[in-house]
């Protein structure tokens, strides 16, 4: 091609010989007939040791919009890590080479990049709009691991895995030198420090059909997964993974309230039901008061640390210590309410302790929590949480000339 494509899509091929040429000249129909944007097919060779190369060399003569890449070492990770960091398009995508994806959702993945409504678009099987067929020992795997995701890392997006995704260019290079993992983890690692960067990751449901002639050792794919996960989430705690805020607002804090109020809620069920434990444990010695103040201090640092995270996605030590501060000042009008509330209790019933004691003391916790999301809202992260970067560019022209030498 003699200009620059809009959209260089790029297909990982390792010994795939027999589906090459079929998935190559499909999704070239394709691009020629449906697809309104510029693109290139690159097929990037990473290892192969049949006659994957040379069929590769065959389809770029046949088609002015294929190229062929070839990589001595294998690594999708490394394929995608090494085509995307040189391309010259807008937008970089990526597809399985069997087409396991029907092509009609290729519009609606690049789409949102082009016209910089979004950032990053995968496809989700997950979604119930989603039609998917595959086995159940793979269906299990793939929501599992998403779940785990979930519970360790605190993403949001919903399907890490399926191979379907698209990113800016200028995002991407921004974010590629951060990503370590050259293989299947790549995909997940890229998405993550995309979220906590602050990009919005559009989502589109698709039809899937497994490819049964798979590969992928899943074994070993998991394992690697497992210490993928690892290796993030303990960098991230660490702030060893530095991730630089790419727009001025994270997943998170766009999605607002909806999203906001459940993990708060989740956070505050975990800080009281260690607050109690705590009270419990200290009032003997302490007595109501002192185990009260005690209590309600070591849960709020807790509370404030999780929320600060989970709840409006500010990651990095930057403005921790004025956060943690701000969060104590929350927390001196939480003992306000809750020091008050038993001061009342002992007027009027003398100190008794008991289950009204600790009843009195959980609805007064409710109280000052629903008081520390606001102040955490409005007043603690409040200079962090900024409304969305608005859109970069109008949608380019669409235009079907895909002609031209490479």
């Amino acid at each position: 091609m003699s200009e620059s494509p809009q959209v260089d899509i790029v297909v990982p091929v390792k010994n795939e010989e027999r589906d090459l040429a079929p998935g190559v000249m499909r999704l070239v129909g394709y691009l020629r007939e449906d697809f309104p944007f510029t693109a290139r097919v690159t097929i990037a060779d990473n290892g192969s040791t049949d006659g994957t190369w040379p069929e590769a060399c065959a389809l770029e003569a046949m088609f002015p919009e294929v190229r062929a890449v070839h990589l001595d070492l294998p690594g999708r990770g490394r394929a995608l890590h090494q085509i995307w960091s040189s391309s010259d398009a807008e937008v970089l995508a990526y597809m399985d080479v069997d087409l396991s994806t029907d092509l009609n959702a290729l519009l609606p993945l690049v789409a949102p990049l082009l016209s910089g409504h979004s950032d990053l678009a995968i496809g989700t099987r997950l979604h119930k709009g989603s039609r998917v067929i595959r086995g159940l020992k793979r269906e299990v795997i793939s929501r599992c691991y998403n779940l785990l995701l979930h519970a360790t890392l605190g993403v949001g997006f919903t399907d890490a895995q399926c191979g379907f995704k698209a990113i800016r260019a200028d995002q991407a290079r921004e974010l590629l030198p951060l990503v370590e993992d050259r293989g299947w983890f790549f995909d997940t690692e890229l998405l993550v420090l995309a979220e906590r960067a602050g990009l919005r990751i559009h989502e589109i449901p698709v039809d899937w059909i497994d490819d049964p002639d798979s590969r992928v050792d899943i074994v070993a794919t998991a394992l690697g997964d497992l210490r993928g996960i690892r290796r993030i989430g303990t960098g991230l705690a660490r702030g060893t993974i530095k991730v630089p805020l790419l727009r001025p607002s994270g997943l998170a804090r766009e999605r607002g309230l909806a999203w906001q109020v459940p993990r708060f809620a989740v956070v505050g069920l975990a800080s009281t039901l260690a607050y109690i434990l705590i009270f419990l444990a200290l009032r003997g010695p302490m007595g109501a008061f002192g185990a009260n103040a005690l209590s309600l201090l070591l849960t709020a640092i807790g509370n404030t640390a999780a929320n600060r995270r989970l709840t409006f996605g500010v990651t990095g030590r930057a403005g921790a210590a004025r956060h943690h501060f701000r969060g104590l000042i929350a927390f001196g009008a939480g003992l306000v309410i809750t020091s008050g509330s038993l001061m009342c209790l002992h007027t009027i019933r003398g100190a008794q302790g008991g289950f009204t004691e600790i009843a009195v003391l959980v609805v007064a916790n409710l109280v000052a929590t629903a008081l520390r999301f606001a102040l955490y809202r409005g007043w603690v992260f409040g200079e962090d949480v900024a409304e969305p970067a608005p859109a970069r560019k109008a949608v380019p022209t669409p235009s079907h000339s895909l002609g031209g030498t490479r």
